[in-house]
């Protein structure tokens, strides 16, 4: 089991809570930070601009992900060319189709020779990732998000896609790819393994690494033994055992 200071992926922060994004920015092992407009709902964001410019304000030299919300490509598109202003370590979040399905390729392909850093995102394909990488291999900085998780949660098998992701972006100068919809901790040692980029775990998640390798199964075994013993005992829970049984 590698500890916290082998592994090679680079660990990002998945968040819109700007206290807990502040807190995780602190760690010098974590390199950068994605959103998305869900976690923006669930911290409560309306200002999005005053969120975004204040974020970069206080992490400028570290990777932050912010995304389009727009349903519109040409409406996306100047989006993304606004959220790019925020500053020089922003990427832009760009989903790889509309709501009807819409390609958003070309779109990406563009904005990336223009010089804006693109992550594309929501990636579940092989053929996704195959276009997306196509798409932005040659340009700006960029990043492919694949939802190893979620697929994961519907019991697809994630590995083949990741490793495939991987291979087909370490023969580009520019493209990393992001293991997104991070789930556990094995899920960083899983990412590291393939030589994955990147990967973008929730802060409760990450939290966890340090540990990585401290313990051994055996220690973990005898760990738990005494948690259910403590809290048995703490819970005050009893137990009434016939004569005839505690004599035996």
């Amino acid at each position: 089991m590698p500890r916290l200071s082998d592994l090679d992926v680079k660990l990002f922060t998945d968040g819109a809570d700007k206290a807990q994004i502040f807190n995780m920015a602190k760690q010098a092992w974590i390199k950068g930070f994605t959103t998305n407009p869900s976690l923006l709902k669930s911290a409560g964001i309306s200002d999005y601009a005053a969120f975004g410019r204040d974020l970069v304000a206080a992490i400028p030299d570290r990777h932050i992900s912010f995304e389009v919300f727009s349903d519109d490509i040409p409406e996306m598109v100047e989006q993304a060319r606004v959220i790019n202003t925020w500053g020089a370590n922003v990427y832009v979040k760009l989903p790889v189709t509309t709501t009807r399905g819409e390609p958003l390729f070309d779109a990406v392909r563009a904005l990336s020779g223009e010089g804006v850093k693109i992550n594309m995102t929501a990636i579940f394909t092989a053929d996704q990732v195959a276009r997306a990488v196509d798409s932005l291999a040659g340009g700006a900085p960029a990043c492919v998000s694949v939802f190893a998780g979620r697929l994961g949660d519907l019991g697809i098998d994630y590995r083949p896609i990741m490793q495939e992701a991987v291979v087909r972006a370490r023969k580009t100068a520019n493209v990393e790819i992001i293991w997104a919809s991070t789930r556990e901790v094995f899920n960083v040692v899983e990412a590291d393994a393939m030589g994955c980029h990147i990967i973008t775990a929730p802060a409760d998640v990450l939290k966890k690494l340090p540990a990585l390798g401290t313990k051994n199964a055996g220690e973990l075994s005898l760990d738990a033994v005494k948690a259910f013993r403590e809290d048995a005992l703490s819970a005050g829970l009893t137990l009434t055992i016939p004569s005839s049984r505690a004599a035996e």
